[in-house]
């Protein structure tokens, strides 16, 4: 066991073909300003950045992420809180902040300019961050400045600004500028900031790992300020980075959570969801769904509302939309829609439009008629042939496919029959075969209690 551990901390071993600390010092320092051909560089891959995210093409996308130069100064500034060097810090987040505003700036002038104004599926998907964001970040950051501080760069550089992916959210924000969607700004430039923090904070660990020497100061006084200074900077990042993680952890569980409810709650038991919002909001969470073709109780949706803990969803409200009548049209849903893309402009547009096709789908099929039964009629006869019955209905049930929305719909007559005392299963027999006959019927099911 002793063997094996040495052998892992020889093959994991960052120390064996580092540079010398005073080349990479150099090269990231090298990086952190923004000026003359940078800002040009800069302001070119915004603009291919903003073209692929507008014309919903990845590989551009990717193109610009490439040419990027915006983790120089997010290097620096990791460089500068690891080395304690305060004149470095104050530089890289001046740069940083200098690349940010032109890149805003650009953004927004093209997507003022530009005659595509809709919001497609690259752009709306840099509008809400999420846990997986903060690791790719962290990770990416790591893979970067692990990089770097090699004698061999090789080809990490490159993969880490694609993953890290700051150029996008940059450009999110600036198309949130231009058509006035405070909503997709903030949660773009938020995701910008994620990155930002987390790649800083990778860069931070490596650097204190290494142990490269920090700056000295001849002044002793000062030096215990800027070291003063610096922990505090690194702290006021810490904390509310390992809040931010906790708190899209525990969103993405919620979520998880709420599609399994939706699914083994709804969905399996054959009903059709054609609409769903999930809202975490801490303790006042709610689940919001609108079913077709069911009219929902009270009784029912209390009972409902109760499964939810089981599904670790305590606390949350479930909100089911449906008309008065027994049926959902589209018109209704279509409202219920509209209505929350108006209170939230963060709605992903292509679920809602992948929503009203199935709902659409399924409004093709005409639902079968309900028929007439003469149900007292048949309850005297069911009687004299079986005394044991003491209450016999029946309603019809419209059936959809569930794996192909695209199948007619079909009618299957549920007969419940209440008994004083049990049947035996040659008597079960004989009342199914008698029901079927004495009412023609095709697709029945006999539900005795």
């Amino acid at each position: 066991m002793t063997r094996m551990l040495r052998w892992l901390k020889h093959q994991f071993n960052l120390h064996m073909d580092k540079e010398e600390e005073a080349k990479t010092i150099e090269s990231i320092v090298k990086n952190v300003s923004f000026k003359g051909a940078n800002l040009w560089i800069l302001a070119f891959a915004i603009m291919i950045a903003s073209i692929g995210l507008n014309t919903n093409s990845t590989a551009v996308i990717i193109g610009a992420m490439l040419i990027s130069p915006l983790m120089g100064p997010i290097m620096g500034a990791g460089l500068s809180l690891g080395l304690n060097d305060f004149e470095l810090l104050k530089r890289s987040l001046k740069n940083l902040l200098i690349a940010t505003i032109i890149s805003l700036i650009t953004s927004t002038i093209y997507f003022l300019l530009s005659p595509i104004s809709e919001a497609r599926s690259e752009l709306l998907a840099r509008t809400q961050p999420t846990i997986y964001d903060v690791l790719i970040a962290f990770f990416g950051g790591l893979a970067g400045i692990v990089a770097v501080t090699r004698i061999e760069k090789g080809n990490a550089i490159p993969g880490v600004a694609i993953a890290t992916a700051l150029m996008p959210p940059l450009c999110t924000a600036g198309y949130g500028l231009a058509s006035g969607q405070w909503l997709y700004f903030a949660g773009a430039f938020y995701l910008y900031l994620i990155n930002c923090v987390f790649i800083c904070l990778a860069t931070l660990a490596i650097v204190k790992y290494l142990k490269y020497p920090k700056k000295a100061y001849v002044d002793e006084l000062r030096g215990k300020r800027v070291r003063r200074s610096i922990t505090i900077i690194v702290v006021v990042m810490l904390i509310p980075s390992i809040y931010l993680a906790y708190t899209l952890v525990m969103e993405n569980r919620f979520k998880d959570n709420a599609n399994k409810y939706i699914q083994q709650v709804f969905e399996e038991k054959h009903l059709t969801v054609i609409y769903k919002k999930i809202n975490y909001k801490g303790t006042s969470s709610s689940i919001e769904i609108a079913v077709l073709n069911k009219k929902i109780s009270p009784q029912e949706i209390n009972n409902y509302q109760q499964l939810l803990t089981a599904y670790g969803l305590k606390h949350t409200q479930l909100v089911i939309h449906q008309p008065s009548d027994s049926t959902l049209d589209i018109n209704t849903v279509k409202n219920i829609i509209m209505q929350d893309i108006n209170k939230d402009k963060d709605a992903n547009a292509l679920v809602i439009a992948e929503q009203l096709k199935q709902l659409q789908a399924q409004l093709k099929q005409p639902a079968p008629q309900q028929a007439a039964y003469p149900v007292a009629q048949v309850s005297t006869e069911a009687y004299t042939l079986f005394p044991q019955i003491s209450s016999l209905s029946m309603a019809d049930h419209v059936r959809y496919a569930t794996t192909n929305t695209e199948a007619p719909a079909d009618t299957l007559t549920v007969i419940t029959v209440k008994v004083k005392k049990p049947l035996t299963k040659a008597e079960q027999e004989k009342l199914r075969n008698w029901l079927n006959k004495r009412l023609a019927l095709k697709n029945s099911a006999l539900w005795i209690q």
